[in-house]
């Protein structure tokens, strides 16, 4: 009887640190961590033919630095496009207007993000201004189903052998 007591309350040690463990990476990787700080912002949007997997949350950044977050996606049936708004600091309000945007994968496996590249313009991003010049994000679906697509194209064309006999 004393030995299954202590394996039930070793079992439910380990259950509730596997929900720790399990929160501590959900705030992780959804990109909004424990913080609900509210600095000043301003609103940018920029449209897209793909944005992939991207969340509402997902970090903005610039040479590497957060620059603000996307605060919400949604779409434009007169273009056909993803339209992505994003909140960018106050403090980062030196942004050319010419800048573009790129989604970008964090990692292998990780969340999906948007990258600035600045432009050489000398007027600046403000409050509700649209990026024009953007790059879709890169879908490894679709990479791996035009590579196949390709593959079986050059394995059945005249003169090779496709893997079948002569």
């Amino acid at each position: 009887m004393r030995k299954s007591r202590a394996l039930n309350l070793g079992t439910g040690l380990f259950v509730l640190l596997g929900f720790a463990a399990l929160f501590f990476l959900t705030t992780q990787t959804t990109s909004h961590g424990l913080s609900f700080r509210s600095e000043p912002y301003y609103v940018v949007t920029a449209k897209f033919r793909d944005i992939g997997d991207l969340k509402v949350g997902a970090p903005v950044s610039m040479a590497g630095v957060q620059v603000g977050r996307v605060a919400g996606i949604g779409f434009d049936s007169q273009d056909f496009k993803a339209v992505v708004t994003m909140r960018i600091d106050d403090k980062f309000n030196q942004i050319p207007t010419d800048s573009s945007a790129n989604i970008y994968t964090q990692g292998l496996l990780g969340g999906q993000y948007i990258g600035l590249s600045p432009g050489g313009a000398e007027t600046y991003l403000k409050n509700h201004s649209e990026i024009t010049f953007t790059n879709s994000a890169l879908v490894l679906e679709k990479l791996i189903g035009q590579f196949l697509a390709n593959f079986n194209k050059s394995s059945t064309t005249p003169g090779s052998t496709g893997g079948q006999p002569k």
